[in-house]
């Protein structure tokens, strides 16, 4: 016996019609990519998960203005992007980070993950983390989701040349500061 899986393809992609679907066929079929990219924004799945939660909760209510639009999903994923700009001003969200003496020790005698060998990913969601947030989103949308300056224009709600001067202090903030942490960590061995 052979099981066939018939894929369903996105609801939304650049090339297809849009067909009016309800709720929480929408929310079914985009959470995974809508959490993505929330955490692509916000460096932690955590908080994305609270955005993308705090966005369909605000698409909900007003879904049948959304589903009327030509692309619902790029509306959608502007209201996280939104969702995420506005988010240090509304909470305060506390975080502690574990230091690197005790992570030692609780996962003493384990093989390290891929993650805790990876001192360059982590380095660059260091920097990601402090680049202002219009920057980070930019980065995010251009490299991350494959939108163009039109595009990412469109979510961001402003021009695109405004779009290409965020990414290009974004970029050049990242080129400086990455440069100063590989010097350092070549001088360190």
């Amino acid at each position: 016996m052979q099981l066939v899986l018939e894929r369903r393809p996105s609801i939304a992609l650049p090339t297809q019609e849009w067909r009016p679907v309800d709720f929480e066929e929408f929310a079914a079929d985009r959470l995974p990519a809508l959490t993505r990219y929330a955490t692509m924004l916000a460096g932690s799945r955590e908080v994305a998960e609270d955005v993308v939660q705090d966005a369909l909760v605000k698409a909900h209510a007003k879904w049948k203005r959304i589903s009327a639009l030509d692309r619902p999903d790029l509306y959608v994923r502007r209201i996280v992007t939104n969702e995420f700009m506005t988010l240090r001003r509304r909470r305060q969200i506390a975080t502690v980070s574990l230091a690197p003496d005790f992570a030692e020790t609780v996962t003493r005698g384990q093989a390290p993950s891929h993650e805790e060998t990876s001192a360059d990913r982590e380095a660059l969601w260091a920097e990601l983390a402090r680049l202002p947030r219009q920057g980070r989103a930019v980065l995010v949308l251009r490299f991350y989701e494959g939108l163009s300056d039109n595009e990412i224009a469109t979510v961001l709600d402003c021009r695109p040349a405004t779009v290409r001067g965020y990414g290009s202090r974004a970029l050049a903030a990242l080129r400086i500061d990455l440069t100063d942490w590989r010097q350092t960590a070549e001088e360190d061995r």
